[in-house]
């Protein structure tokens, strides 16, 4: 298919797209899944509701025409879908997808490593927000202890994985965290990255108190180490990377609250029932699953597609307030994935 590059209103590029895979979990991270929202009588979306593989593979050559390179695959936690292998080949067959990574808590990598790699994934970002197991266990919800998600990390190391590990910074819950998390994955040549605790959904009781910016991380760093700042490699990164001196590890900054990065935004998300979501913070999404199951051609559905991305005008980052985090009805980050 043809590509059609395509701009948003505020002339940003469609680049990346998220694809979530279903919106179960088996963990309860309170920034994500609160146990006490997400309880275990929690209705999930029944199976039939979920994107097939055959609608992923279908979308996924249509969003690459009209620009998008790299694809990641999300949650919930996307290895609790079973044969998703399969879909990796399938997207990975797409003439145009130039990344594919994966993120995950990792739980489940000993059991599936070995399938996604030899269904030619080779990037992972994993979660882990903290060393101390009981801390960990307390911040997962199901007690699992960090030594488990490091014997994982470990695993998927040795298979040949890129690893990237994600750590979201809450004030007066894990900071104590940063200095050991920096020095076990500075000694592996692993990049880890601080996450600013986002105000993603309505369910985490987020608010600026809890937050811990970059800036902040950055000047603890530095305390320890030598840190210089690395170019950006492509327009829409979205992390800050910094590189140790003298090593080759990197760590990297996620900073929505603190240095919004919206105006190079090129992200856009697919939920695991097929609504199209142009930012992380949306309120409503556009259904292109009826779209499919209704029968409509591909053109037409990239028509319907590129309309609602041509007229985007997100800025939520930018614009963020105590009061909007709070008013605002968000879509949770385990439905409209990372």
């Amino acid at each position: 298919m043809e590509r059609q590059p395509l701009n948003d209103q505020l002339g940003r590029p469609i680049r990346d797209l998220r694809i979530s895979v279903t919106d179960r979990c088996n963990f309860r991270c309170s920034y994500c899944m609160p146990k006490e929202v997400f309880g275990d009588d929690y209705a999930f979306l029944p199976k039939q509701e979920l994107l097939s593989f055959e609608e992923i593979y279908r979308l996924t050559k249509l969003f690459v025409s009209m620009g998008v390179k790299k694809i990641r695959l999300t949650g919930g936690e996307p290895l609790l879908r079973t044969g998703l292998p399969e879909l990796i080949k399938q997207i990975l067959s797409v003439d145009g997808v130039e990344d594919l990574g994966l993120t995950t808590n990792g739980l489940l990598l000993k059991k599936q490593g070995q399938a996604l790699y030899d269904a030619g994934l080779r990037r992972l970002n994993i979660s882990l927000d903290a060393l101390d197991s009981t801390l960990f266990g307390k911040l997962n919800g199901r007690g699992v202890g960090s030594s488990n998600i490091l014997q994982q990390i470990d695993y998927a190391n040795e298979l040949g994985f890129e690893i990237k590990i994600n750590m979201v910074v809450q004030k007066d819950v894990n900071e104590k965290e940063i200095l050991p998390m920096a020095a076990y994955f500075k000694e592996r040549g692993i990049t880890l990255r601080f996450i600013e605790f986002m105000d993603v959904g309505t369910d985490n009781g987020w608010s600026f108190k809890k937050v811990i910016t970059k800036k902040e991380i950055l000047e603890l760093l530095q305390t320890v180490y030598e840190l210089d700042p690395v170019d950006k490699d492509y327009f829409g990164e979205v992390a800050k990377r910094y590189s140790y001196k003298e090593s080759n590890s990197q760590i990297g900054f996620i900073t929505s609250v603190s240095e919004s990065f919206c105006s190079s935004c090129t992200r856009a998300r697919l939920s695991s029932d097929g609504k199209f979501y142009t930012c992380l913070f949306a309120t409503e999404g556009f259904d292109i699953r009826d779209l499919i199951r209704n029968g409509l051609s591909d053109a037409e559905i990239l028509k319907a597609v590129s309309d609602v991305w041509g007229n985007r005008t997100d800025r939520y980052s930018d614009e963020r307030t105590e009061q909007t985090a709070k008013t605002r009805k968000k879509i949770g980050m385990s439905y409209i994935g990372g």
